[in-house]
């Protein structure tokens, strides 16, 4: 498939620059297994659920990842930025640095002013990511970036307004638990403690699960056919006891309700061709496209994605193309927010029902 296939024209001023308040009165957009739309808003999302349905959450916490500082070398000094990636080692994270230009290896960079972080520049690979080797335990390094480091927000965020200390609030999810991320699961943004006691009450189930979400969900497809596309891999954990209960409440009738594409992924990641999940530890670099048939869930919450990017690809495998078109389409005439910080969509899977 070409990945022009999937591009639309996104008026620039529904880019969301922050979150909705409070974060449940979001819109969302139904869209059902025929198509049909249906306009509400995520604090109505229990109209669409029933008792023994379960939500899978992606419980991971967002890193305040994002460093401003410098490069220091021969006496001179010269302003950089570090968007830490991924951890390699305990205290050696992959990096992107801008102006790239004007690093080298062997280079150290100094981040902070009262409170310090210091890092030599290790490799640099040939995709534009460099490794960084920090001068601390991995206690203190993150300690540290707690203090001085900043919410990663994407660059279609990041282009409009500098990143800030209310984005470390808007940044994370009720949900968040087990640090590692550095971009969050956006759909689980939308969710507080009353709305999950008011789907709980209605006997829908809570299920949560580990993805490391990575800044390449945030690289654009720089390919003309996605099967020339190559993803990051991200860490993910199911614990046997959580693949049970997934498996549990879908023997019992319920539907596996994943919140969010991360989510889904690491579901899918864990999931064999009779539709059953096991545990999982490892890295997933999962690809799903229209033609894909996702097994593990019956209906995914995620938030409107980029044009030509491997998320609304995604989408479309689940519920068709033209569908996710036509839906789009819907949501910028009607004036939704698009993005991390946007409103979101609660789709049927179709895709494990047109299986031949």
């Amino acid at each position: 498939m070409l990945v022009s296939d999937f591009d639309f024209d996104l008026p620039d001023d529904l880019i969301a620059l922050r979150p909705a308040e409070p974060r449940e009165s979001a819109r969302l957009l139904r869209i059902d297994a025929q198509g049909g739309l249906t306009d509400a808003r995520v604090g109505d999302i229990a109209a669409f659920l029933k008792s023994g349905d379960l939500l899978v959450v992606n419980d991971t916490k967002v890193l305040p990842a994002q460093l401003h500082g410098i490069r220091r070398r021969d006496g001179a000094d010269v302003a950089i930025e570090a968007t830490l990636i991924k951890a390699t080692g305990a205290t050696q994270w992959q990096a992107f640095l801008k102006p790239g230009r004007k690093v080298r290896i062997g280079d150290d960079l100094h981040f902070g002013s009262d409170i310090k972080l210091q890092a030599t520049v290790a490799a640099k690979a040939e995709d534009g990511r460099y490794t960084l080797d920090f001068h601390h335990t991995p206690e203190v390094l993150v300690e540290r970036l707690h203090v001085i480091g900043a919410m990663p927000l994407p660059p279609y965020i990041r282009s409009k307004r500098r990143e800030d200390d209310q984005d470390k609030r808007d940044y994370q999810t009720v949900f968040a638990n087990e640090e590692g991320s550095v971009a969050a699961p956006t759909a689980g943004l939308h969710f507080t403690s009353q709305l999950l006691e008011v789907l709980q009450s209605q006997g829908v189930g809570i299920e949560r699960i580990t993805l490391h979400v990575g800044a390449g969900t945030f690289l654009p497809m720089k390919v003309e056919d996605t099967r020339d596309h190559i993803m990051h891999a991200e860490l993910g954990v199911i614990s046997a006891e959580s693949a049970a209960r997934i498996n549990a409440a879908r023997i019992a009738g319920g539907r596996i309700v994943c919140v969010g594409t991360t989510s889904l992924r690491l579901l899918e990641s864990a999931c064999d061709p009779q539709g059953t999940i096991h545990a999982f530890a490892s890295e997933t670099a999962i690809f799903i496209t229209p033609g894909v048939v996702v097994r593990s869930c019956d209906l995914v919450l995620t938030n409107f994605h980029l044009p030509k990017s491997t998320l609304f690809m995604l989408v479309s495998a689940l519920a068709g193309t033209d569908t996710m078109k036509a839906a789009y389409r819907h949501a910028i005439e009607t004036g939704y927010r698009f993005f991390s910080y946007g409103d979101a969509c609660l789709i049927d899977n179709i895709s494990k029902n047109q299986e031949t």
